[in-house]
């Protein structure tokens, strides 16, 4: 098959969405098909660029980050410059890209599905904060309902977000197909030697969050979490492996709650060259995110046999399993800092919840998700021939 992708984000942009696009373009390719994307212009070029068509992009006034491809631009350069014949279109963003997808799917008789990775109902407030909550969940759920109904089909990445659209009044055809994990995210991690370079002590207690730094990620409970953490466990670090628009924010609570010396910011990792070493050099990966579509990061750290402390809430749920690499916390800072705590007490038990966590994590192979993916394709390219 010979697939185009379009979206508003990709590499050198750092998510879950390019993380994605990148993870399934290489199974796709390794299975004999051909990608070609279609992204923002950032001025920076991915490792990368022979698949790829840049365009025009403006950036967003509230997320300096991102970038929207320029519609009209992104037009013309789809029609002048890619001469291939497409069998089927994929989306990966709900702005402009899926105004794209569906111009170009009509105007070439080609199928157009879409992934819906974001929880945008749980999202727009943080960035838009002078409207209220509740229009802009209103906003939220009428749009997505509008756009993925004009979709040949939808892909969620977990069954509570099909649910959740389901739950708007989305009626096309659906499927979940998670995010699969590379084989590289099994390649055995230096921890200690991620350790000796960022001067952490060996035997310093060390948990770990690595994403985005936003507001949706809800860092703000994990900061709340340490300063009741420390009183038992003085010494315990919590590194953040991350950049994004919350980093401000987030800096000023960690002075607020006084925990300079518990909380290390890293940016952002390389994943082919530290991230692996990053993940093995924690004793415990903790996340608080209540809005992931999945949550690929928890995954990431099991298959390095990190055990994880986390709250299951809309995607994560369909990953989190008690005791099978990771311990379910409620959305309250004193009992989640006492699961920590116990877990940190009991090397043995983190030890065999790790050992559990490499297992678990090999059921999310990139490979069987991509086998998925491509059935999902052809059955809906069939159905437009019907």
């Amino acid at each position: 098959m010979n697939i185009l992708f379009l979206s508003d984000v990709y590499f050198p942009r750092i998510n879950g969405v390019s993380t994605s696009i990148y993870t399934l373009r290489g199974q796709l390719i390794e299975m004999g098909h051909s990608v070609h994307l279609v992204a923002p212009d950032y001025f920076s070029p991915s490792e990368d660029e022979s698949w790829i068509t840049r365009v025009p992009a403006r950036y967003l006034p509230f997320d300096p980050e991102d970038r929207l491809i320029r519609y009209g631009q992104a037009l013309d350069v789809c029609t002048s410059r890619l001469r291939q014949d497409f069998d089927l279109i994929h989306v990966h963003t709900p702005f402009a890209a899926h105004y794209l997808g569906l111009r170009l799917a009509r105007r070439y008789g080609i199928p157009c599905v879409e992934t819906y990775h974001t929880f945008f109902e749980d999202y727009l407030h943080h960035y838009l904060p002078i409207l209220p909550k509740p229009m802009l969940r209103y906003g939220a759920r009428s749009l997505s309902r509008r756009q993925c109904n004009a979709m040949g089909a939808v892909v969620a990445p977990s069954q509570p977000m099909l649910d959740a659209l389901r739950g708007y009044g989305v009626k096309v055809r659906a499927e979940v197909i998670p995010t699969g994990l590379e084989e590289h995210s099994f390649a055995p991690g230096d921890g200690g030697g991620f350790r000796q370079r960022y001067g952490i002590p060996f035997d310093r207690p060390v948990l770990l969050f690595v994403g985005r730094v936003a507001h949706e990620k809800n860092i703000g409970f994990l900061l709340r979490m340490m300063a009741q953490l420390r009183q038992a466990c003085p010494e315990a670090l919590l590194v953040i492996a991350g950049e994004g628009p919350a980093l401000g924010s987030v800096r000023a609570e960690v002075h607020t709650l006084g925990l300079q010396d518990n909380v290390r910011f890293l940016g952002y990792l390389d994943r082919k060259t530290e991230l692996n070493d990053c993940y093995l050099a924690a004793d415990i990966f903790v996340f608080s995110s209540l809005t992931e579509t999945q949550g690929l990061v928890l995954l990431e750290a099991m298959a390095q046999g990190v055990p994880v402390v986390a709250i299951a809430e809309m995607g994560t749920k369909s990953i989190l399993r008690e005791g099978e690499g990771a311990v379910i916390a409620p959305r309250d800072e004193d009992v989640f800092a006492a699961k920590v705590k116990r877990l940190l007490a009991n090397p043995a038990e983190r030890l065999q919840l790790g050992q559990a966590a490499r297992l678990y994590a090999r059921q999310w192979s990139a490979c069987s998700m991509a086998e998925r993916m491509v059935d999902f394709y052809r059955m809906i390219i069939s159905l437009g021939k019907n």
